[in-house]
């Protein structure tokens, strides 16, 4: 019972550093990203909140689970137990704050007023390439619609003394400079994807929400033996992300519209649809448990034999 309980907390302490400190870094990554468009709507701090938490929601369950079963492949645990105990965290910990965000969604959000970015001769451009058209905001973002110079490669300036009827607010965002390799840009599209996902699932219901997040960590924990590959900690913990990695960019391709199509037209009337990718990472987890249960078995019995 000790080592259970120091196995709540270690899950309960990852699972907590994980999901405020992605929350803290998807919300500071939201309000660059909304500072960068001119002009500025009111800000609300609320949404975006609510929307980094989501975010963070998948990535502190991934990270979580993959490092609370790097903590049992390295101490002697009673691998079913501490599965079964890892399990039921999750869901507690995933459908908690699910319910959290979603009552915090009611809360009518604050407004602040927009901040005003640059002076007047403000220059908006899409990138910080020289092959990319410009626009000098003459009179500063306080009249985004006003007076304004265009600068397109290879052609002569253009003035305008207002913007374009078509598109009065059509501005190109403020070149703030994005240098993440593009591993790192999707790895944040796959967990905002999940993200969406589970707050999908939970606003159909509860049960279904619980399916859903139920076969995905019971997909997931099956995933054990990855980190007891190897007698390097390390390695086998580098062996567990590329595996959980593999698991986020499978669910984001299976919630794909053209994925759901295939499930439909297969399942028919026989099965809802929004069974199908539940039913997949359940059977790929039993296969894997199984296999881990076989590989332990017959282990143990030549031990035993020797």
């Amino acid at each position: 019972m000790k080592k259970l309980a120091k196995l709540v907390l270690f899950f309960s302490l990852s699972f907590a550093v994980l999901f405020l400190v992605s929350t803290g870094i998807r919300f500071l990554a939201l309000r660059v990203e909304w500072l960068r468009h001119v002009p500025q709507q009111p800000e609300t701090v609320l949404p975006a909140l609510i929307a980094a938490a989501h975010w963070a929601l998948s990535l502190a369950l991934y990270g979580s689970l993959l490092l609370s079963l790097s903590y049992i492949a390295r101490g002697r645990y009673f691998v079913p137990l501490s599965i079964v105990c890892l399990f039921v965290l999750s869901v507690v910990f995933s459908f908690g704050i699910s319910l959290g965000l979603d009552r915090w969604g009611y809360v009518a959000p604050a407004q602040n007023q927009p901040r005003l970015l640059g002076e007047p001769g403000l220059i908006l451009a899409n990138n910080l390439s020289s092959s990319d058209t410009a626009v000098v905001l003459l009179n500063g973002p306080t009249e985004a619609d006003g007076p304004r110079v265009v600068a397109t490669p290879d052609r002569a300036l253009v003035f305008q003394e207002q913007a374009p009827s078509l598109s009065p607010t059509s501005l190109p965002p403020v070149p703030f400079r994005d240098e993440s390799p593009w591993f790192l840009k999707s790895l944040a599209i796959d967990i905002r994807l999940s993200g969406q996902q589970m707050q999908q699932r939970y606003g159909e219901g509860i049960f279904p929400f619980l399916i859903y997040i139920g076969a995905l960590i019971f997909f997931l924990s099956s995933l054990g033996f990855i980190l007891k590959l190897s007698a390097w900690p390390l390695a086998n913990l580098f062996l567990g992300c590329l595996a959980f990695r593999g698991i986020l960019a499978l669910e984001t391709f299976f919630n794909t519209p053209e994925m759901q199509d295939v499930f439909a037209s297969f399942l028919k009337d026989r099965l809802s649809p929004e069974l199908a990718v539940p039913l997949i990472f359940c059977g790929f987890g039993l296969l894997v448990h199984i296999y881990s249960i076989l590989v332990y078995a017959a282990k143990r019995r030549k031990d035993e034999e020797d």
